[in-house]
């Protein structure tokens, strides 16, 4: 019995690692993110937008890993923040597509100090934080990988 109840320490517990990591990750964007006026999930989507502008609602949906019912307020209030826009694809009008605006775009030169603040506020060499990202994103693909289909 006591071997099991040092697995159930909690300190010990990835899956709390990685929860707690996530709120100080989330802590130390916070006063950058009010600056810019978005929240993390929104920065999420943006970044997505970055990286390929005017995708569906739902490759949105798939590469955040959030379901629509999260992501149809959020992108709502991006678009009400004029950083978005919404539009029903006319090849598929059951399809959304979102776009990034002209102050959308502009917002990811100033979104720059995100990375930047976590790499001083870690004290560590980029290449240490890039190796810990990929182990990170393989163990969650395994996990992903190993779910039953709904």
């Amino acid at each position: 019995m006591a071997s099991t109840a040092k697995q159930l320490r909690l300190d010990d517990q990835l899956c709390y690692g990685i929860y707690s990591l996530s709120l100080a990750i989330n802590r130390a964007y916070k006063p950058l993110l009010d600056r810019l006026g978005i929240t993390y999930p929104q920065y999420l989507v943006l970044m997505a937008l970055w990286e390929t502008d005017s995708q569906t609602v739902g490759a949105i949906g798939e590469r955040l890993m959030l379901e629509s019912s999260t992501l149809t307020p959020l992108l709502k209030r991006l678009e009400a923040a004029g950083l978005v826009e919404r539009r029903r694809n006319p090849a598929d009008e059951r399809q959304v597509i979102v776009a990034l605006t002209s102050s959308g775009r502009a917002l990811e030169a100033e979104a720059d100090c995100l990375p930047k603040a976590l790499l001083a506020a870690s004290g560590k060499a980029i290449p240490t934080l890039m190796d810990l990202n990929r182990e990170v994103r393989l163990l969650r693909d395994a996990i992903v990988a190993a779910e039953p289909e709904a």
